[in-house]
């Protein structure tokens, strides 16, 4: 208990320091002591610890289920051996279905504050944090006793400090699964030298250090941890779990003609028409022998998938293609493309205004929302994906291009630090650090297309003959030991 009484003193002073800081007067940021009481009122209320618990695994992601593949993905592994796990998130986005028909996996919701709608922008964003506090540290101590809490960072501000308090009254293992240092993202918009980010940084290094084991996604993050901020932690690199693959000719007809009900550029030309035949942009099937075949000069399939946010600039693409364009119309022999878009965030508007404005001949955008079953079927039917994702800090990996190695599919990927951990350059595609050398790289890749003779077939081969590692064997050789080590 005693452990538990300086993590409670120490958040409790983290936090008033955090709202004088931000302005607040001194009895609103004398607020967070009510955290205080609340915690010793419900501490005192604890049964003993249950002897099942160590088969029990609360899986936390201060977000978007629906949108956290990572912990979907060890909610799936830790359930394969027999963990019964709690899921706690928002529940914005559907979670994939082996998710919600798992039985030893329960979601338990958490809604996600909106904080006050006036004042300072700082004093807005304390209220919200405040708040977190008391609903995350309620939820964690109403549930059944865990032998693991496997918390995602970032986002990580509240949650790391409450978990770790939670951890230490219930008796559980605190695991920190380190995606990114959220520090990075939130001086993506507001500067390395904001006062917000300053404290976000202090807190993430101080509370980081407290939890029991930590997994991070590249040894360039397990290197900084270690030498920065005294962490010792597991690299679990990102891998596709089976679900992505390349998908057969027939389920990709069946996509594309649910996809051209809603989205039009996966429709036929107008100007085709043949008898007995159901048509797509890309794939045709006779309706008498079921037979699908490909589209006679289709166009080329482009995907990328986002969250719309600071760290992923689409105009880099926007201008590739309106040089693409000028290729096809000084005669250079390359396929009509098709680029498709995926994904939700907060500047997804902005850049679709940007799409509307451009007035493409040999180029058709759409930016559809796909549900998680239907997502990897477009990769896997997809000829090149694009990734343009800038890592905030230089150290994560983006799991969209694990997704599409998955697949089979190479990559066009935007150059940052670490990159090379994942997509190796003329390997398994191609590197580019600015718009003209992506249009070079479309040119070049796509100057053979369809063949499978060209570049993009030689990826496609390197791929299938990489004998690429899954998700489960991954996780089965890296974390597994480490529970079966405390639970068992």
């Amino acid at each position: 208990m005693a452990d538990a009484n300086a993590a409670v003193a120490v958040v409790t002073v983290s936090l008033v320091l955090l709202g004088l800081l931000s302005g607040l007067t001194l009895c609103w940021a004398l607020l967070p002591v009510a955290v205080v009481m609340l915690i010793f009122i419900l501490a005192s209320g604890l049964k003993g610890r249950d002897e099942l618990a160590n088969l029990n695994v609360c899986v936390l992601v201060l977000g978007d289920i629906g949108r956290s593949p990572r912990m979907q993905y060890h909610a799936l592994s830790l359930s394969r051996h027999g963990y019964n796990v709690t899921l706690i998130g928002f529940l914005g986005t559907k979670p994939h279905q082996d998710i919600l028909e798992d039985e030893r996996i329960d979601i338990l919701p958490i809604s996600e504050p909106r904080g006050l709608k006036v004042g300072p922008k700082t004093f807005r964003y304390v209220s919200k944090v405040i708040f977190q506090c008391f609903q995350l540290f309620y939820v964690l101590m109403r549930i059944e006793d865990q032998g693991y809490i496997l918390m995602q960072n970032p986002p990580g501000l509240p949650a790391i400090a409450v978990t770790w308090v939670a951890s230490r009254f219930r008796g559980n293992q605190f695991i920190i699964d380190w995606h990114n240092y959220g520090y990075t993202i939130m001086a993506l918009a507001h500067g390395e030298n904001h006062l917000i980010v300053k404290v976000a940084k202090w807190y993430e290094k101080h509370f980081g250090c407290f939890s029991d084991h930590n997994l991070c996604v590249t040894n360039a993050m397990r290197e900084d941890l270690q030498m920065n901020w005294k962490i010792e932690a597991t690299t679990l690199y990102d891998k596709p779990p089976s679900i992505f693959r390349e998908t057969p000719l027939k389920l990709q007809h069946e996509l594309f003609v649910r996809m051209g009900s809603a989205y039009s550029p996966f429709k036929p030309s107008s100007e085709v028409s043949k008898e007995h035949m159901e048509l797509t942009a890309f794939t045709e099937r006779n309706t008498q022998t079921g037979a699908v075949t490909r589209s006679t000069g289709r166009p080329a399939l482009l995907i990328s998938s986002t969250s719309w946010t600071e760290d992923e600039d689409f105009s880099v693409l926007l201008q590739a293609l309106e040089d693409y364009e000028k290729f096809v119309e000084a005669g250079d022999k390359l396929p009509s493309l098709i680029c498709v878009i995926t994904g939700k965030g907060p500047k997804k508007e902005y850049y679709k205004k940007l799409i509307d404005s451009k007035e493409f001949k040999n180029v058709k955008i759409c930016t559809p929302w796909l549900e998680a079953e239907d997502y990897p079927v477009l990769l896997g039917s997809a000829d090149l994906g694009v990734c343009l994702h800038k890592s905030s800090s230089g150290l994560d990996l983006p799991m969209k291009v694990v997704d599409m190695f998955g697949c089979c599919l190479p990559v066009c990927a935007i150059h940052f630090k670490c990159l090379h951990e994942l997509v190796k350059h003329e390997e398994n595609g191609l590197i580019f650090k600015d718009s003209n050398e992506l249009s070079e790289q479309l040119k070049l890749l796509f100057s053979d297309f369809p063949s499978e003779q060209g570049k993009l077939g030689l990826f496609r081969k390197n791929l299938r003959e990489s004998g690429l590692q899954r998700w489960a064997e991954n996780w089965d050789h890296n974390v597994l030991p480490l529970i079966k080590e405390h639970c068992d």
